[in-house]
């Protein structure tokens, strides 16, 4: 790996077979995701053992508990710290975070507690950056917190559009961070993108579709993600019991026939 390179480029992967494409193409750093079309979650412990041991750059996992919102409960919060305790421990060389509060600034103690459950080890605040009020306020509260790195498209739909925004970041965070730069970056953008916002570190995914129409499966098994991009899904106990109640009735109904 290029000790200084001149740009250096972090590559998104959700599998080892993504992770030893991106190392042959020349990523200086990986960040390993799951779920990868609801915007990037936590990766199994199994993954991030197994992508860790198979290239020699530096993985960085994502700690998300699940898609949608960055506003998260003290119950989400302690699966995060774990999470970027077990990371860590099964190889990672650095946490990817992003917390907000309800007012669409960066939750403060919330992030201050994951940065401790690092125990130092290098942490990136993700594209919840790109949905905060303030973004200039939010670099200020996150270089001193002591996080190294910031992912924004400038807050707009794609690094390209906020490539000016972009370049305000980095001279605003005058080397106190990184700005890296992601969000739609392409073959046909990523000059225009480096040039206008004057990064040195760029996020790409890089990928190409693969077995499309081998499998013919007869059903649909995957589910579309809501229309709203800060909604998720969870159990309702009350569907949950209203389901066991009538299908205990119908069992019953069967059984008196």
């Amino acid at each position: 790996m290029q000790k200084d390179p001149k740009l250096l480029l972090e590559a998104c992967v959700d599998s080892v077979e993504s992770a030893l494409a991106a190392e042959q193409g020349g990523a200086h750093r990986l960040e390993l995701c799951d779920s990868l079309a609801d915007g990037g979650t936590t990766p199994s412990a199994g993954m991030i053992a197994a992508v860790s041991s198979s290239v020699r750059i530096p993985v960085f996992v994502i700690v998300r508990p699940r898609g949608g919102g960055f506003v998260y409960s003290a119950a989400e919060l302690d699966v995060m710290r774990r999470d970027v305790e077990l990371a860590l421990r099964f190889g990672a060389h650095g946490i990817v975070i992003g917390a907000l509060d309800g007012d669409r600034r960066v939750a403060t103690g919330e992030t201050r507690s994951l940065i401790a459950a690092a125990q130092g080890a290098p942490v990136t605040f993700h594209r919840a950056f790109d949905l905060v009020s303030d973004q200039c306020a939010a670099l200020d509260a996150l270089a001193d917190m002591g996080v190294q790195r910031v992912l924004t498209s400038g807050g707009a739909a794609t690094a390209r559009e906020g490539a000016e925004q972009i370049a305000r970041l980095v001279a605003h965070a005058a080397g106190r961070l990184v700005v890296m730069a992601g969000g739609g970056i392409r073959e046909e953008n990523v000059a225009d993108v480096v040039c206008i916002s004057s990064v040195r570190e760029i996020h790409v995914r890089g990928t190409r579709l693969h077995g499309a129409g081998d499998a013919g499966y007869p059903i649909a098994l995957r589910k579309p993600l809501p229309a709203d991009e800060g909604a998720w899904e969870e159990t309702d106990a009350g569907r949950v019991a209203a389901m066991l109640r009538l299908g205990e009735a119908a069992i019953a109904a069967r059984v008196s026939r």
